[in-house]
């Protein structure tokens, strides 16, 4: 069990949408169709996730927003936090998500080029609805790079020292994704997690890389990790939301047990 005094661990499964489908690739690239979205969604919801997060993965390169209506069906039918991101470029953009459903929004490609609209989105919203995307490729020992655009375009930065200044502005969570691992199912970067985790106030969100329930348990007590995202081993059907809270509470780590789903009202 984590020592540091954290809560129960979430576990939030990441769903990738390109258009009306539910996609998964390998290092944000070979994108495979593994479904439709909205069905994905309500079926790790009743399984017993504790949040969701949606994905556009083209609409910052195509400026396209497919997400709004997907988001908005499956927050009348999914009641757990609804993270949504791609294509987020203004506060309008950020206040249209959160009117369709959305409890937090995530930002990546538009916040590397303007900063201030995590401060701006914060003071209008909360923090507590701004989660900043972090996607990142391994450039040495100890160094990785964020890229934008799904793991497209370079941005020179470092990724430790943007995790930094993005709490500093007021993010109120990050979501980091190591590249390198994405959908290998080689496990997390632990070293990229931990570094980070180390260095911010605010709760992280380990993403790519998980193979089964032991990797995530690995990147909670080793990386410090407050919640995992996984996409691959669901959308394949390698193991379900039972199998990894299960292998996770058998390891001693507190996870929230999954309650009876709510019905929508008739």
């Amino acid at each position: 069990m984590p020592a540091d005094g954290r809560g129960p661990i979430r576990i939030i499964p990441k769903l990738e949408v390109k258009g009306p489908h539910l996609i998964k690739g390998i290092h944000l690239e070979g994108l495979r169709v593994v479904g439709t979205p909205e069905e994905a969604a309500l079926r790790y919801y009743r399984d017993g996730a504790d949040e969701l997060i949606y994905m556009d993965v083209v609409a910052s390169l195509y400026q396209r927003d497919n997400l709004l209506e997907v988001v908005r069906r499956t927050a009348e039918q999914a009641f757990i936090p609804l993270t949504v991101g791609g294509g987020v470029r203004s506060l309008d953009d950020f206040k249209t998500f959160l009117r369709v459903g959305a409890d937090k929004v995530a930002m990546n490609t538009a916040v590397i080029a303007t900063p201030e609209l995590i401060t701006q989105a914060a003071e209008a919203f909360g923090s507590q609805c701004v989660v900043v995307s972090i996607e990142a490729i391994r450039k040495g020992p100890g160094r990785w790079e964020p890229y934008t655009d799904s793991g497209r375009t370079p941005t020179g930065l470092d990724a430790v020292e943007w995790a930094v200044r993005a709490a500093s502005l007021g993010a109120g969570e990050i979501l980091l994704t190591s590249i390198d691992r994405d959908g290998t199912g080689q496990g997390y970067d632990l070293e990229l997690v931990e570094t980070v985790t180390r260095a911010v106030p605010i709760p992280v969100i380990a993403s790519g890389g998980a193979g089964r329930p032991g990797h995530v348990g690995d990147v909670i007590i080793s990386g410090h990790a407050d919640a995992v995202a996984i996409a691959h081993v669901l959308h394949f059907n390698k193991f379900t939301m039972n199998d990894i809270k299960s292998h996770l509470l058998s390891s001693g780590i507190p996870v929230r047990q999954a309650p009876q789903p709510l019905e929508r009202a008739s």
